[in-house]
């Protein structure tokens, strides 16, 4: 390709709206543009990467047993009326009516497609198993699209579901799925950590999601892990042991009774008024969960993780409640109290979930629905509820591992792949099964496996970028090098360039020309923002015979004849592609 015909438009400034490093250097770079928020043209050069993704996905799904189809976006509501989701799923789900007034929706993923497909055409436990996967564009209508291509509406996926006749076999699929998906990414130039999640929208019961450790503020995920064993987790799944904690309890409170604690509207008012450790304080929150108060319980010196809450209570949606429903709660009980003195107590009729830390506290402090008023030296007896007792607490970095004990430090992530145990959660109610050996039919126990193409290429930028733009590795790059003649006009250094890119051609590399009547440094620096893994310099040292050769991962220059470089370059690319 020559550079005067590449379809590229590299900016002086990052986009404006861009907040973390892959937006900006997609967008100045040229790989993107902007058509609505979260949807964006994939310019050539970024169409380039995406193929080398989806055939390095495609390859390595193909190698695990898998095997392609391509599935409609458009889906109609009946399906996702079968399984339940159509009510449930959320605004993600973009619904609409054809000329008929028929519901349908834009696909945000292919539970339900896969499974009418599978229905329809799997009907003996001979057929099975079988791992069906697609790579096709998704749609799903976040409310707040930001960060490019890592949280966009519009985006392309590769989704692949599992039929198995039993446990055992998803078992084995599941780990099939796990050991691909490793062999993607590291050929993508990707380091990833394979972590435990929750399941989320799409359910079943064992997920887990393979992230891109970073350092950048694109990490939307916190992941905990354990340097001495091999325990990693989303915060959302993630699950920790508290070091013991002893607390001479009597020496703040000697009996049960009602205080009054004026102004003490958090908790580190009500410690300093109190003059008490945050641990003997029993934390009431309120949440609107599916449009419905729920109650979560914790000890104060700990906080609450809205997904594990959400599943506490079975929920599809969740949020902390507003002052105004608090005081609409607290009416309809007939309390009057605002918030930093709401309590459990006389909560009935109200979904109250308790964290595991709420088990163990005695003569603790808790709010009583009363402006200006704690109770003191209380007990769970004393509160005249029945609790219910689940994990919610966010684990915090220094807790103890749940494997073997040691500290649990935390980092930032970039989800770029998930797994799902999904059971029977869709082939149960869409009643796709199997005759098995003796005639009886059984539904279909179910995998899914994800991967976000162009999630994949953002955080390959993420991980892979210095101040100057973009570091590709060699697997995913639009283009494997860039020859860079420094004076068009120069005729030796035009013959040298032109002579260098036609042996490169010859030899298999995707290769780039830049022939533009440009300065040097213009071109240098449009090389280093789009990223191209090596660059040929010929310049003024052609007269001695020898030309630049720099790696941008590294920064490493040489200087070697035209035939060392050309050979040096073809061989390291070609191990860069193994």
């Amino acid at each position: 390709m020559k550079m005067s015909k590449m379809f590229v438009q590299t900016l002086r400034e990052y986009p404006s709206d861009a907040e973390v490093i892959s937006h900006k250097m997609l967008g100045r770079a040229g790989y993107i543009k902007k058509l609505a928020p979260g949807i964006y043209t994939f310019m050539p050069l970024m169409w380039r990467v995406l193929k080398k993704i989806e055939n390095i996905v495609r390859e390595e799904m193909d190698r695990a047993g898998a095997q392609e189809l391509l599935m409609p976006f458009v889906q109609p509501k009946e399906l996702w009326e079968e399984s339940g989701r159509w009510e449930v799923y959320g605004k993600e789900l973009m619904r609409l009516k054809d000329r008929h007034d028929r519901d349908m929706c834009l696909g945000p993923t292919h539970e339900e497609i896969i499974t009418s497909v599978a229905r329809d055409s799997l009907k003996s436990y001979k057929q099975l198993p079988v791992n069906l996967y697609q790579i096709q564009s998704k749609f799903r209508d976040e409310i707040r699209p930001r960060y490019g291509l890592l949280r966009g509406r519009e985006f392309i996926m590769k989704d692949a579901y599992s039929f198995d006749i039993d446990e055992a076999g998803l078992d084995k699929e599941y780990k099939n799925m796990a050991q691909a998906y490793k062999r993607i990414f590291d050929r993508c130039g990707l380091e990833t950590k394979m972590v435990q999640s929750d399941s989320g929208a799409i359910g079943g019961s064992v997920s887990h999601e393979f992230m891109v450790i970073t350092d950048t503020d694109a990490g939307e995920n916190d992941v905990f892990y354990c340097n001495s064993c091999d325990y990693s987790a989303n915060s959302n799944h993630a699950v920790s042991k508290l070091a013991d904690r002893e607390v001479d309890r009597k020496e703040f409170f000697n009996e049960t009774k009602i205080v009054d604690t004026p102004n003490t509207h958090s908790i580190e008012e009500l410690c300093e008024f109190l003059k008490i450790p945050s641990t003997l304080i029993l934390k009431s929150l309120v949440y609107i969960a599916d449009k419905k108060p729920v109650i979560a319980l914790i000890r104060a010196d700990k906080a609450v993780e809205e997904t594990k809450l959400m599943n506490a209570v079975s929920g599809v949606d969740i949020r902390i409640a507003s002052s105004a429903e608090i005081a609409e709660l607290m009416s309809e009980k007939g309390f009057d109290a605002v918030p930093g003195f709401i309590g459990p107590k006389g909560m009935n009729g109200i979904k109250i979930i308790a964290d595991e830390t709420v088990r163990d506290m005695k003569n603790f402090v808790v709010g009583i629905n009363q402006t200006d008023k704690h109770l003191v030296g209380a007990n769970l007896s004393d509160l005249g509820i029945e609790l219910n007792y689940a994990d919610i607490r966010l684990v915090q970095q220094g807790e103890l591992c749940p494997q073997c004990g040691k500290p649990l430090y935390v980092t930032k992530g970039i989800e770029v792949g998930n797994i799902f145990k999904l059971g029977t959660k869709y082939s149960k109610p869409m009643n796709a099964v199997y005759t098995d050996i003796e005639g009886k039919t059984h539904p279909y126990i179910m995998g899914c496996y994800g991967i976000g193409i162009s999630r994949t290429a953002a955080a390959a930028v993420e991980a892979h970028y210095d101040e100057y733009g973009i570091k590709w590795p060699v697997s995913i790059a639009p283009y494997h090098a860039v020859i860079v003649p420094v004076n068009i006009n120069d005729e030796l250094q035009m013959h040298t360039a032109q002579k260098i890119y036609e042996d490169l051609l010859n030899a298999g590399i995707e290769v780039v020309l830049d022939d533009r009547d440009e300065r040097a440094g213009v071109k240098f620096k449009d090389a280093d923002l789009i990223g191209f893994p090596y660059r040929v310099t010929v310049g003024k040292t052609i007269t001695e015979g020898l030309v630049e050769y720099k790696v941008r991962e590294t920064g490493e220059q040489e200087k070697y004849t035209p035939e060392q470089a050309v050979k040096i370059l073809i061989q390291n690319i070609k191990n860069n592609l193994k």
